[in-house]
């Protein structure tokens, strides 16, 4: 049986060459030995060495430690843990082959995020009291974030100098800090303006002078922690399960539906690549088949189910 010490003293060393050959982050570095840890305990228990292991002891663990687990991607991570553990193995002449080439890493599906309907958009919208400092600023947030799309990071670091009432267009500072330039619409310009008129005053402190849109009861900065527990308060009282990201899956969602262009809608959205925009495509064809199982009266005849 491997001693506990062989064990020991090569994990030391493979976190050794995380560190210093593949020059991984801190995080990384400690999911990969973790992970690595309980591979090697695994083979321990079984009396196999890492130098003697087969790709059938590895598809067992894999198959062990995934069970109950659907998401391909966790497959795939472990699959890739195990293959650099076996590189490091190789570069080490402590074996000549690698288990994991023999496995096949299964492709991560994209999973389709939820939406919500329009009218359950106006659900959430209507239980936001509008007679309180708080529920004004709130319904103005969350109308602002579905209208323009916003992430939740995105609306909680919105400027004063970023809103351009006259023009209904907001400046938006995204990931990798990309600039865009997106339309209010009206319903969310009306909000804005009655939160800025009758609401944010009343937050505004001196002692916390600054020039954030959406403040918290102390004056200072609302964070997306507040606006996710609010949020999901609301929603609640709506009767829906849905978080702040559903209001940008539902904003992509009901544009692509009424017909604007992929194009158009990734250059709302902040995207990249047109390949991250075309999962909404996937949810409007959901959605349109989900209508028609719904509501057309042949949707379930035998015709139409041998067609």
């Amino acid at each position: 049986m491997p001693s506990v010490t062989m064990s020991s003293s090569l994990l030391e060393a493979y976190e050794d060459y995380l560190t210093l050959e593949r020059r991984l982050s801190p995080s990384t570095i400690r999911m990969y030995t973790q992970e690595t840890r309980r591979f090697v305990n695994y083979l321990d228990n079984r009396t196999v060495s890492s130098e003697s292991f087969d790709s059938v002891t590895l598809i067992q663990y894999v198959s062990e430690r995934t069970r109950g687990k659907t998401a391909r991607r966790t497959t795939a991570k472990l699959l890739s843990i195990i293959h650099s553990y076996c590189l490091f193995l190789i570069e080490e002449r402590i074996r000549n082959d690698n288990p994991a080439d023999k496995l096949e890493s299964p492709k991560s599906g994209r999973n389709i995020p939820d939406v919500l309907e329009l009218d359950e958009v106006e659900r959430i919208l209507n239980v936001i009291p509008s007679g309180n400092v708080l529920g004004i600023r709130d319904k103005a947030l969350i109308e602002l974030i579905y209208s323009a799309g916003l992430r939740a990071s995105e609306a909680v670091g919105l400027r004063m100098g970023d809103i351009f009432m006259e023009e209904e267009l907001i400046r938006v500072i995204g990931k990798r800090d990309k600039e865009r330039l997106l339309p209010l619409g009206r319903r969310a310009a009306a909000e804005l303006k009655v939160y800025l008129k009758e609401s944010r005053p009343l937050l505004t402190k001196k002692e916390n002078v600054n020039d954030v849109v959406f403040l918290s009861l102390l004056g200072k900065p609302l964070n997306r922690k507040s606006l996710w527990v609010r949020f999901k308060k609301y929603a609640g009282d709506a009767g829906l399960s849905a978080k702040v990201h559903t209001l940008r899956h539902s904003y992509a969602t009901h544009l692509l539906s009424g017909g604007a262009d992929l194009r158009i809608v990734q250059e709302l959205l902040g995207h990249s690549s047109i390949s991250t925009t075309q999962i909404y495509t996937h949810i409007d064809r959901s959605h349109l088949q989900n209508q028609f199982n719904v509501f057309h009266p042949g949707a379930n005849s035998e015709k139409l189910k041998k067609n």
